[in-house]
């Protein structure tokens, strides 16, 4: 019974990720030495509507967007492996896929660029207010400069929060208008922490195109008890494990993002 209930969760509802890279600090922690964090990822959500500027979202690699930096919590007993193999199988879960974390910037015909004279990324001429950036040390507090680009419609422009340690539209594929991630790229969104219990707690979603911090989100995390019950299933199959880490990939670009490829199953940048 709990291999059927996780099997229906993780396809068709809310899936659990491991964070294993830095892209993302301090939104969400992922890194050498470190717990790295558990999320839940809601898979229905943009069933009702599209991803907006702020969202932190899981999308599938473009075919060109290199390795990957999550991965969903694999099964840790063998009933819930065989139920995850049977779901690749027929179809309703991905053998392999590469993945990657990311928030959500500039959606499809808006313009963006960076910078403005006071460091900010600006969509439409207006410049963002983004609270959630992080500035990794040693790294400088400095935005690389790229743009103007028009964001293809049906697509995304997104970033990392760990802003100069992060290989993200700006770069990947090129940087440009191949940068961009097809909506339909999207597997859902990034609503809660669930481990490490120091960190339990919602994901903001907060809109950096409002134009003031103290603008209220469009959205709103899934927390307290809803999360719990929506995470339980899958908590109870994939045993605690760790996802086990391959190798890492130093890239020459303006971040130090880690990069990760799953040794098996599906993976998350």
């Amino acid at each position: 019974m709990v291999v059927l209930i996780t099997f229906s969760v993780q396809t068709f509802l809310f899936r659990v990720y491991v964070i294993p890279s830095e892209s993302m600090e301090q939104t969400l922690y992922g890194c050498a030495g470190c717990v790295d964090d558990r999320v839940l990822v809601d898979r229905v959500v943009y069933d009702f509507g599209s991803p907006q500027p702020g969202d932190v979202v899981v999308f599938k690699g473009p075919p060109n967007w290199s390795d990957n930096e999550l991965a969903p919590a694999k099964p840790g007993n063998f009933l819930a492996r065989a139920g995850d193999r049977v779901g690749q199988l027929i179809g309703l879960t991905p053998a392999t896929e590469v993945d990657f974390v990311k928030r959500v910037i500039a959606v499809g015909g808006q313009t963006v660029y960076c910078c403005d004279a006071g460091n900010h990324v600006v969509v439409n001429g207006k410049p963002l207010t983004e609270p959630y950036i992080y500035w990794w040390p040693g790294r400088g507090t400095r935005q690389a400069s790229f743009g103007p680009v028009t964001v293809p419609p049906g697509e995304l422009w997104m970033m990392g929060d760990n802003r100069n340690d992060s290989d993200d539209s700006r770069l990947q594929d090129g940087g440009g208008a191949a940068g961009a991630v097809p909506v339909s790229d999207v597997i859902g969104k990034v609503r809660t922490v669930i481990w490490p219990l120091s960190r339990i707690g919602g994901v903001g979603d907060h809109d950096p195109q409002a134009g003031a911090a103290g603008v209220p989100a469009h959205g709103s995390p899934l927390t307290g008890p809803m999360a719990v019950l929506a995470m339980w299933p899958s908590v109870l199959a994939t045993g605690g494990r760790r996802f086990r880490r391959g190798r890492t990939r130093r890239k020459p670009t303006i971040g130090r993002d880690v990069w990760w490829r799953a040794r098996s199953g599906s993976s998350v940048g």
